[in-house]
């Protein structure tokens, strides 16, 4: 099961630029993470976000650091092993 990794629109809420970057992955790619573990800085202006994992599984980065982003753009999977049927 592949869970995409989403950077949030409401980041722009108070933004007048359209697009923000990556500053840097905080886990490296295929790095094994859990729901909620931060594993991305996300600059939008002056201001520096940490983007969480949605899900347990296997980080796939889709975007290099210092990527352009724009809001609601998937930069990354988390890739979750489904368990063989019994």
């Amino acid at each position: 099961m592949i869970i995409d990794i989403r950077v949030d629109p409401d980041l722009w809420r108070n933004s007048i630029l359209p697009e923000g970057f990556i500053e840097h992955w905080l886990r490296p790619d295929g790095a094994r993470v859990e729901a909620g573990d931060p594993i991305a800085a996300i600059r939008i202006e002056e201001s520096l976000h940490e983007l969480a994992a949605p899900a347990h599984g296997h980080l796939h980065t889709l975007q290099k650091d210092n990527a352009a982003i724009e809001p609601g753009m998937v930069i990354g999977e988390i890739l979750r092993s489904v368990p063989p049927p019994s």
